[in-house]
């Protein structure tokens, strides 16, 4: 029978520096916990009320977890300790990773702005994996570990701040995944999956079945990575300094090979693009390096490599049509594939060596030509076909310069041509384009709704987009709204508020106020605000609480309006925050009203950070100017 405390991994495999350590183990615990729970302390959590009880909480876990530890610990007799292995592995990746942050952040200073949270993953990271450690054997080991594991993750998914409790939850995961699923490989005890790779399989399930992808940063994570110029000859030369030092080459080289073929296949016989914007997306480029290479969980015969890489190539191309098929968000693509590849390492490392016995007999004298050269020398005949393949894709602009299918003019000309999936992929990207603030977007795809020319005409998303595209100050969205509703009546909008969808409420409400295609009435204005701030449209709280600040189709009331504006303030609408400020400080109330014109400033900053994620380097959406403007002269 097996010790249960006898250590997954023994040291002794490891090279390992022992010493006297200076922090007795449950100190070290303890110290972890002091310092992340300082990261509540700052003002970037203390600014959000969620992320803050995201981080108490968190802590208040760990502490909770080291009592429990302490408490086993003397009960069993056990003396608990720690020792220091240095794997070049995981400081290698730590580097790497530190690089694409510095240089994809420089691009979009979201990355900048959330540095302080992966920091705090990082710690709280060390302190679980630890006590994790701790409950069911003697010796834990310190390295740099967690450090690829946080930085992995989050190159893939971030949670919003008031969701950010799962994002603790999600590095957790990926931990206690390596701690428990393991199995016996090569007479050794190993965990089976990458732990970034089998947490973020697991969260994008369950985001995938419950449809709240919107709690999370995924898709502007996953745009936002290919804003750097040449971000593709980066990470190819960042992934050349790891192929070289752990002989993962293969994975990547055949995953990119088959990619490169499935799309040129799909192109030559659609005449579109399967990946829309992009021949391999950059999101995907970076999964091919440091998703599917964990060189622990992927096979070791060179056979076995080539067969990982190729299936993981293939998967990621079929996955990006089924959630395309079904409407889900496509980014889950290269997340969904990678523990399924990793179940099957044993089998194709297995299928390697026959594969490789029989060639040998038909081969024999090429292949004992082959199996003369060291296995160094033949990962570097690997990586010079890899620097082939790359400057193909390179120099033939598949992977570089302007792609046609980022115009939306390609895909409109295509959808009007009948090509395959062009109108519900257009479709899709207008509407994606629209929601991020692009008026243009708005306008071309709901007057094409509302005629019905080259898409079935739908009056009541037309409506809505066309409100959305007058509210983002394009005039001739406010013109086609009003002709929709002088010609087809309210009624698309009225219904869609019957649904609770408060922004249609808010665009009708709009319309009585001003008289536009429907009778004036600032009474029935209010009441749709109303109905539109209950369904959470939290400008519909703004408007209301403009109401009542200004006497409009209801009584002066300077307590419901600011009531109003705390509302919207609280739901993420800059605007309100700032107009809050103003009346706290009307009313004397500078503590208040500081508060308030701070959140004003950060609500505004991460807003114009989402909404220019879909936009080219360079350019910003209308919001952004605003925000800089507005926070230039705030004191922190």
């Amino acid at each position: 029978m097996k010790n249960p405390r006898k250590p997954a991994h023994t040291a002794s495999a490891m090279p390992a520096q022992t010493s006297r350590p200076r922090l007795a183990p449950l100190q070290m615990a303890l110290t972890g916990i002091a310092l992340f729970a300082s990261f509540g302390f700052l003002p970037l959590v203390r600014s959000s009320p969620h992320l803050a009880a995201s981080f108490w909480s968190a802590a208040g876990v760990l502490l909770l977890f080291t009592l429990g530890v302490r408490y086993i610990a003397q009960r069993q007799g056990r003396t608990l300790r720690y020792q220091f292995v240095n794997k070049p592995v995981h400081y290698i990746q730590l580097a790497l990773q530190c690089t694409i942050y510095a240089y994809w952040g420089w691009y979009w200073r979201e990355v900048y702005h959330f540095i302080p949270l992966i920091l705090a993953q990082i710690v709280f990271v060390y302190v679980f994996d630890m006590l994790l450690c701790w409950s069911r054997r003697d010796n834990w080991i310190l390295g740099f570990g967690p450090f690829p594991i946080v930085l992995s993750t989050n190159l893939f998914l971030w949670f919003r701040d008031d969701w950010f409790w799962l994002q603790f939850l999600l590095i957790c995961t990926g931990v206690f995944c390596k701690e428990f699923l393991t199995w016996n490989r090569d007479g050794r005890r190993v965990h089976i999956f990458n732990p970034s790779a089998i947490a973020l399989f697991i969260f994008s399930i369950g985001l995938l079945l419950t449809g709240t992808t919107g709690i999370t940063w995924g898709e502007e994570v996953s745009v936002t990575l290919g804003r750097p110029p040449h971000i593709f000859l980066e990470i190819f030369v960042l992934g050349l300094i790891v192929q070289a030092l752990f002989s993962v080459t293969l994975v990547t080289l055949t995953a990119a090979a088959a990619l490169y073929t499935l799309n040129i296949l799909y192109t030559q016989t659609t005449g579109v693009y399967h990946f829309v914007d992009s021949n391999i997306p950059i999101a995907t480029f970076v999964g091919l390096h440091l998703l599917v290479t964990d060189p622990a969980t992927s096979p070791r015969s060179n056979i076995g490599k080539a067969i990982f890489g190729t299936l993981y190539g293939s998967l990621v191309f079929a996955m990006y049509g089924l959630l395309s098929w079904f409407g889900a968000p496509t980014f889950y693509d290269k997340l969904l594939c990678v523990p399924l590849l990793n179940l099957l390492v044993q089998a194709l490392d297995s299928v390697g060596r026959t594969i490789s016995a029989r060639l040998s007999t038909v081969f024999s004298g090429l292949l004992a030509g082959l199996q003369a050269w060291s296995p160094r020398r033949l990962n570097f005949a690997h990586m010079a076909a890899w620097i082939g393949l790359f400057s193909v894709m390179w120099t033939t602009g598949f992977i570089s310069g302007r792609h046609p299918g980022s115009d939306p003019e390609f895909w409109f000309q295509a959808c009007r041509e009948g090509r395959r999936n062009a109108c519900s992929t257009w479709v899709q990207g207008s509407s994606l384009r629209c929601q991020y603030d692009s008026a243009v977007s708005c306008l071309q795809l709901g007057t094409e709704l509302s005629e019905g020319r080259v898409i079935p005409r739908d009056n009541y998303r037309a409506a809505r987009l066309l409100g959305r595209g007058c509210d983002l100050g394009n005039p001739y969205a406010c013109v086609n709204l009003i002709s929709l509703v002088e010609h087809s009546g309210p009624d698309a909008l009225e219904q869609g508020c019957a649904r609770k969808d408060g922004e249609s409420c808010f665009i009708l409400a709009s319309l009585y106020h001003a008289g536009q295609g429907v009778p004036k009435s600032d009474a029935h204005a209010t009441d749709l605000y109303t109905r539109s701030c209950a369904s959470q449209w939290w400008r519909g709280c703004a408007r209301l609480g403009e109401n009542y600040r200004m006497g409009q189709g209801v009584p002066v009331d300077s307590n419901l309006a600011l009531q109003n504006f705390n509302r919207a303030c609280d739901g993420g609408y800059a605007a309100s925050c700032a107009a809050a400020a103003d009346m706290y400080r009307a009313n004397n109330d500078q503590a208040s009203a500081q508060a308030r014109q701070r959140q004003a400033c950060t609500v505004s900053l991460r807003y114009a950070a989402s909404r220019t994620a879909y936009f080219a380097a360079g350019s910003a959406s209308p919001q952004t100017a605003a925000a800089d403007s507005y926070c230039a002269g705030l004191t922190p």
